[in-house]
């Protein structure tokens, strides 16, 4: 009998449990119960945001899915409460590990815009906020986002206003090598920002607010075409919205700032398949 091709969902699956084996051990300690493996764990919370569903759903719909399971010898479905307890146990110093191990499954050139969006931190519908005069926080996201395959570099989140050109410094330096030209819009134009990505060996190509003549002779100046994929920033800002949610399920913002950063996880392991 010939064997039934593998659908884009099993190949995601197999994809992230590939990472997850590279990334980290398959307990956290000699004293776990080894009931389930830290690379289970970490399938299923990447299955939770790509299906942009809740744990119950989540699992509910693996009753049906044996080729899922099978595909990470998931013998037995956890409950609930063990996901949740897996969630808050992944530090995000793995997630961040299982990021770089999935920009390395993607080609590269070295062009990276950066731009932030905002997530919203509840579930509320516009339309209720609206009318009930509510002021929903929404967490200010920065992305490093290689423009060759829309891959997402780095990822900085934050709950405060802060500015533009106080976020660029910190994903320069936890990025070099990664990146030769820097694109940004005129909300990264400071001085600070360009000796610094010049010092890492970078090249910046960011707008100049145009205060006077020179500033518009220097953005007249610009690679029109190579400053243009920075695009492609919002290109991938509005898929992640779009596929997975312009907000974020959980309350707390740690678990938030985690969640978006498997959200950058899904995005790249989509990108590969």
């Amino acid at each position: 009998m010939q064997a039934l091709p593998k659908s884009q969902l099993l190949r995601f699956v197999e994809q992230a449990y590939h990472l997850a084996r590279r990334a980290l051990a398959r307990y956290s300690s000699k004293f776990s119960k080894r009931r389930y493996t830290l690379h289970q764990h970490i399938v299923l919370l990447c299955l939770k945001v790509r299906k942009n569903t809740s744990y119950r759903t989540l699992l509910d719909e693996l009753i049906e899915l044996p080729r899922i399971r099978r595909a990470i010898e998931l013998e037995e479905l956890p409950s609930t409460s063990t996901l949740c307890k897996a969630f808050n146990r992944l530090d995000m110093a793995v997630w961040r590990v299982l990021l770089n191990l999935s920009v390395a499954l993607l080609p590269t050139n070295g062009v990276v815009g950066i731009d932030a969006s905002g997530f919203d931190r509840s579930h509320a519908s516009k339309h209720y906020t609206k009318r009930a005069k509510l002021t929903i926080q929404q967490l200010k996201v920065t992305l490093l986002v290689e423009t060759r395959s829309n891959s997402i570099l780095d990822v900085h989140v934050t709950t405060t206003r802060k500015h533009d050109s106080k976020i660029a410094p910190s994903l320069i330096k936890r990025n070099t090598g990664e990146v030769a030209v820097l694109l940004g819009d005129k909300g990264y134009d400071d001085q600070k920002i360009r000796a610094l990505a010049r010092e890492d060996g970078v090249r910046p190509l960011i707008k100049h607010r145009e205060f006077s003549p020179l500033h518009k002779a220097w953005n007249a100046r610009q690679d029109a075409d190579l400053y243009g994929q920075r695009s492609q920033n919002e290109t991938v800002n509005s898929r992640l919205k779009r596929k997975y949610g312009a907000f974020v399920r959980s309350r707390l913002w740690w678990k938030q700032f985690r969640e978006l950063v498997i959200g950058c996880l899904t995005h790249n392991i989509n990108k590969t398949l």
